[in-house]
Order: structure tokens, then C-alpha cells, then sequence
């Protein structure tokens, strides 16, 4: 029963679709996703686990209009896509998650 709370609540999380403000020199993660994107969906778990822990990653879903602006500004070409400092990586291997994420 907790086991299937604890997963409503994070889906309920990697549907919302709030704006976010990147602070402008952020040492955090930053996860850019869709809500309805099945690569996104498939990693969302993992990332909302590991923040729930070290509070350092910040959950970017580009469904929000206006959190579209940061296509250009981070160069997205797809999503999911992690950034954190120079490091970059768009896919769903878990391994380079990993890495960029710090586990």
C-alpha cells in the first residue's frame, strides 16, 4: 500500500507543470523532461529518488510553456536531458545518469 502511494505521489510530481527559475550560477542538476514523454517516464523514479535524498537536482518540465525559453539558452535538442556543470546527457542509460547525477 505505501508502495503504490509513494508512486502516485511521484507521478502526480512528474505531471506538474510549474514554472521553474534557474538561478543563474545553480550548482544543481538540471533535469529537462516531458510529462508525457515515455524515455522521460521511464528515468523520472530514479531522478525524483536521488533528489529526495541530496536535494540537488532541479525537475524542469518543458510541457510549461514558459520553461520553453530554456531550449535555447541550454541548447536542448531532446529530452530527458540532464545538465550539471559542463556535463551533459540525453538518453536513459542508467550508468551516465549516474555520473552526472553523482550515485
Amino acid at each position: 500500500m505505501v508502495i503504490f502511494i509513494g508512486h502516485n505521489y511521484i507521478n502526480t510530481i512528474e505531471k506538474r507543470r510549474e514554472i521553474v527559475q534557474i538561478p543563474k550560477d545553480t550548482k544543481q542538476t538540471l533535469f529537462f523532461y516531458r510529462d508525457d514523454c515515455s524515455d522521460c517516464q521511464s528515468i523520472f523514479h530514479q531522478i525524483y529518488w536521488h533528489n529526495a535524498i541530496n536535494h540537488n537536482i532541479v525537475l524542469i518540465n518543458m510541457n510549461q510553456p514558459q520553461n520553453r525559453r530554456y531550449i535555447q539558452k541550454y541548447q536542448l535538442t531532446s529530452v530527458p536531458t540532464l545538465i550539471h556543470g559542463k556535463q551533459r546527457y540525453s538518453g536513459t542509460n542508467q550508468q551516465r545518469i549516474k555520473q552526472i547525477v553523482g550515485d
